[in-house]
């Protein structure tokens, strides 16, 4: 009998093929006395966590966007001294399994009690926890199952690094019964193509090997599939060549043009991303040139990083951010690993306050990288609140000789207050998954607030609609370098909106340029103006799709 599972959906495609489970993690173990000599046991836990540590950077360097960012940022938690050596003084009092496995089940409860960003890395140390007892058995790390033929993955949800070794192949399209349409699995399998629906309670009850037709486009899977779901992946196989190819640029119906750009976090995404099309950079993640480091990479350092990324793109723009540290994205020498609350504490621009001269070298780096490329560079700060702060940033870009400062809104008081902050920079970029969070207050990796997670929600349209007019009435452009971008239906109603320039991630330029290309500028707004008027974001997504029968034709 079939049975259905309805959840958010994240990447469209539509598939049908077996389900296979993700098999449970590593066992607890089994707590033994303190051994005989401690130091032989505190060796083996810095030899795990080097071991660890170095796989984890391994894989990193075989994946490319989103993917490499998460995956290098986990491979940091396997190396962390207090975890190290926490576990090694516990040693007087038990094994070094026990060791391992308790200090870390201690970090994830303290992350998941500060919520945010810090909750979302819970999971993620308990990856790196069941990878390091894993390596102390000497037994395989837990993993993506093995099957001979193309299945469905249903998981509880994936730690970074296994979503970011998905082999699309084989995995044809991914279900979680947790997590959110921001969560890193979510990101990571944008980035991969794959289709997938999160929060999607019950999946885990599925047998093994039973067929499946999941549709990554509604958001929704079901068992024992029939001719109609047949028909349905019949559909999206014939249009989804349409959806496999962007050359740019993107016009709307009446001939407006919307630069469709890409987010990018080093040379050999900015390389792949000129390759899809992407009319430059809307959102460059600077952090890659800080992570796994325990000091501060120097001005040349910075600048030839930065340099990969402009020579993909000279004659266009590219949208530098400058370093986004702090909550999730800790820094030894940057930031307060005791903050209480780090999502909420100094984190982005704010970090200036506290480490004096990190900015301004980080600018001075830039504008060298931009002197040697003919290439537009525009700045932009994170976690900026105030006009105040607008103004300090925009004087620190003019200064390193820098003409185009701009802000991130992402924290509501910038979306409301956008007409004095524009009055100091000359440009915002929404930043839609913060912006998310903030609005809501909620967490957006907990599947049970996964519809306050969603950026389809209408207070957040509301208030990006706010921004964009504000934007508009000070002739200065406000775009949207968020995830939210990279969803065609929301691409219409962002633009709707007011919105000037959508920048996502490469693989989803061609439908996003697809859907607009069905609209004028005043169709998009009728079209905005029904999700503003939705009481939830389900309504507000019904409502558009009802307006705009492209997205089913394309199982988008």
């Amino acid at each position: 009998m079939s049975a259905e599972f309805p959840g958010i959906g994240v990447v469209p495609g539509r598939v049908i093929a077996p389900a296979l489970s993700m098999p449970e993690t590593v066992a607890a173990p089994v707590a033994k006395p303190a051994p005989a000599d401690t130091e032989a046991e505190a060796n083996r836990i810095r030899e795990a966590s080097a071991a660890v540590h170095a796989e984890l950077r391994e894989r990193a360097e075989t994946v490319t966007g989103d993917a490499r960012d998460v995956l290098r940022a986990t491979a940091l938690m396997a190396k962390d001294p207090t975890l190290v050596k926490t576990a090694i003084k516990r040693l007087s009092e038990t094994d070094a399994e026990t060791a391992i496995w308790t200090v870390a089940a201690e970090t994830a409860a303290q992350l998941e009690k500060l919520g945010g960003y810090m909750a979302e890395r819970a999971a993620d140390v308990l990856d790196v926890r069941a990878r390091l007892v894993a390596h102390l058995r000497g037994v395989p790390a837990p993993g993506i199952p093995h099957a001979a033929e193309p299945f469905v993955l249903i998981a509880t949800d994936l730690a970074p690094a296994d979503t970011a070794t998905l082999e699309p192949e084989l995995v044809v399209g991914l279900v979680c019964a947790e997590g959110g349409p921001q969560s890193h699995t979510a990101i990571l399998a944008r980035s991969l193509g794959i289709p997938a629906v999160v929060a999607a309670s019950g999946v885990r009850d599925i047998t093994d090997g039973t067929p499946v037709f999941l549709d990554g486009g509604t958001g929704v899977l079901r068992t024992e599939p029939g001719a109609t779901e047949t028909g349905l992946v019949e559909a999206w196989t014939e249009t989804a060549g349409r959806l496999q190819s962007f050359t740019g640029p993107c016009l709307l119906s009446d001939g407006t043009r919307i630069p469709l750009r890409a987010n990018v976090g080093d040379g050999a995404q900015a390389r792949a991303a000129a390759a899809a099309g992407a009319e430059g950079v809307g959102l460059l993640r600077t952090e890659f040139c800080f992570l796994d480091r325990d000091t501060e990479p120097s001005v040349e350092e910075q600048a030839e990083a930065y340099g990969q990324v402009f020579a993909a793109f000279d004659d266009h723009k590219v949208v530098v951010r400058t370093l986004d540290a702090g909550a999730d994205k800790p820094l030894p020498f940057l930031t307060d690993s005791d903050e209480p609350n780090p999502a909420l504490g100094v984190r982005g621009f704010r970090t200036s306050r506290r480490a004096q001269g990190v900015l301004e070298r980080q600018l001075e780096a830039i504008a060298l990288a931009a002197s040697k490329h003919a290439v537009t560079v525009h700045v932009m700060a994170p976690m900026i609140a105030t006009a105040d702060e607008a103004r300090q940033f925009s004087e620190l870009v003019h200064a390193a000789g820098l003409p185009t400062a701009g802000v991130m809104v992402e924290v509501p008081s910038a979306a409301l207050q956008a007409a004095t902050i524009l009055e100091e920079v000359e440009f915002a970029s929404i930043g839609t998954n913060d912006l998310t969070q903030y609005v809501m207050a909620s967490d957006r990796m907990l599947g049970g607030l996964a519809e306050l997670s969603d950026s389809w929600q209408p207070a957040v349209l509301q208030l990006i609609g706010m921004a964009a007019a504000q934007g508009a009435a000070a002739e200065k452009s406000v775009g949207v370098c968020g995830e939210a971008a990279a969803d065609p239906a929301l691409a219409v109603v962002l633009v709707g909106l007011g919105v000037t320039s959508l920048s996502m991630a490469p693989r989803a330029l061609p439908a996003v340029a697809e859907v607009l290309s069905g609209v004028s500028p005043n169709r998009a707004q009728q079209i905005a103006r029904s999700a503003l008027a939705a009481r939830s974001p389900s309504e507000a997504k019904a409502a558009v799709r009802a307006e705009l029968p492209i997205l089913d034709e394309l199982g988008l």
